[in-house]
């Protein structure tokens, strides 16, 4: 949404410039999300800078100094794949504190850098205060994390991770 009328009636009918002004929205959105995670200590890409619609961002490494690769595409031991997915657990923590839920989040949308998961794509991100399926985003996003793990480690039991997180978000 905009403060324009003029531009909200534009993106309400897809029109042209409505369209644009949309992606325009999408992307800033996408950027907001990026600073405020950095800034919650969420290991994201470091924003370099943000012009005319173009995010300029760290390219995250792997431990060779090559483009980091995604966590789906990497073979873990069971150990491993328990270490990654308690990371990426404390990380949606996180990202709830700093009022994000990812939206999307699986072994696609993490990076597998030098330090360690680096979470990536935020367009479909939203605000758990503000958006009515949040808790289904939340869960859908740690079930995603819980289908990662049991490629590796199948014996892991499925804890309600997803359930408890959002029962203390809403107290």
């Amino acid at each position: 949404r905009t403060r324009n009328t003029r531009d909200q009636r534009a993106m309400n009918k897809r029109s042209q410039h409505g369209r644009k002004k949309d992606e325009d929205a999408w992307r800033s959105t996408e950027v907001d999300m990026i600073y405020r995670l950095r800034d919650a200590g969420v290991q994201v890409p470091e924003p370099i800078n943000f012009v005319e619609g173009v995010l300029v961002m760290e390219l995250v490494k792997d431990e060779a100094g090559d483009a980091a690769p995604r966590l789906g595409d990497l073979t873990y031991s069971p150990q491993e794949a328990r270490e990654i997915y308690k990371k990426l657990l404390g990380e949606v923590v996180r990202m709830l504190c700093a009022g994000v839920i990812h939206g999307d989040l699986s072994e696609f949308n993490v990076l597998m850098g030098h330090h360690g998961p680096v979470v990536i794509d935020f367009p479909q991100s939203v605000d758990p205060t503000n958006n009515p399926n949040s808790k289904k985003l939340l869960l859908r996003d740690v079930e995603n994390l819980h289908r990662f793990l049991a490629r590796f480690a199948p014996d892991e039991p499925v804890l309600p991770y997803g359930q408890e997180i959002w029962s203390l978000f809403e107290k």
